[in-house]
Formats: C-alpha cells, sequence, structure tokens
C-alpha cells in the first residue's frame, strides 16, 4: 500500500466504538492511525482484498502492514502506541486470546444496549477528515 499508516476500521453506528475512536485520535499523537467505518464503501474497498466479511461488525478491525487484527489483539496493538500509561496492558498480548478475548466479546455484545446506537455512521468533523480513511489520505494502487 502507498503509505505507512496503520487503519482501524470500526461500527460507526455504536456509541462506545465511537468513543473509543475519539479517544484513540485524542492519544495518537504520532499521527500513526486512520479511522474509518466498517460500513463505508471506501473502509469495504480496502478490507475486501482481505479476508474480512464485508458484513463484519463484531469487533474493530486493525489492519496493520498488510496484516489484520481483530478483537483484543487488535485493541492491544493500538493501546501499544498511544500517548499516556495506555502502552502498559500490551503486555497482556502474551496472554492466550482464549483468555482474552472472552472479555472483549461480552462488551461487544452488550454495547448497543449498554451505550446506545446511532442512526447512521458518524461524519468527521473537518479538523478529524484528515484522521479518517479516504482517498485523499489512503490512496488505494490501482
Amino acid at each position: 500500500m502507498s503509505t505507512m499508516k496503520s487503519l482501524i476500521f470500526f461500527d460507526g453506528v455504536c456509541t462506545l466504538c465511537n468513543n473509543s475512536i475519539d479517544f484513540i485520535i485524542r492519544k495518537d499523537k504520532k499521527g500513526r492511525f486512520l479511522v474509518g467505518s466498517l460500513q463505508d464503501e471506501y473502509s469495504k474497498k480496502i478490507l475486501s482484498k482481505y479476508d474480512v466479511q464485508e458484513d463484519y461488525l463484531d469487533s474493530l478491525v486493525l489492519l496493520e502492514k498488510d496484516e489484520v487484527y481483530y478483537r483484543s489483539t487488535a485493541a492491544l496493538k493500538i493501546a501499544r502506541h498511544l500517548s499516556g500509561l495506555w502502552p502498559i496492558f500490551y503486555p497482556l498480548i502474551l496472554l492466550p486470546r482464549f483468555l482474552r478475548d472472552p472479555v472483549y466479546d461480552w462488551i461487544g455484545q452488550n454495547r448497543y444496549r449498554w451505550f446506545g446506537k446511532k442512526d447512521s455512521c458518524r461524519i468527521p468533523t473537518p479538523e478529524e477528515k484528515e484522521k479518517f480513511i479516504s482517498p485523499e489520505t489512503y490512496p488505494l494502487s490501482t
């Protein structure tokens, strides 16, 4: 791909997911990440090059160095690059996924009930536009 940015795809109508993306944008001091809704057509086009179901919404998806990560693995790999104390959680990656993912799944299965759901995906503000995946920020090679 034409850029070394890591891409984070999230459920664009999930309130918890949107709040998490706001947090990541604030804590991404080095500009490592671009974010995009899993429901967005351009995001789907990018993910179609990988083995990701088009209607996948079960967790955030991290695309980093042509590798796709899901659930707790994605969250920990993201936390590793955020400012503040968040990188201290990265050693949890040493725990097997069968121990880490059930907690992630439990929250994910209840996220709409606990945190709510929006009627439509968020639209980035003008200030956020450079942090969102688009043909301008992440051009696909032809």
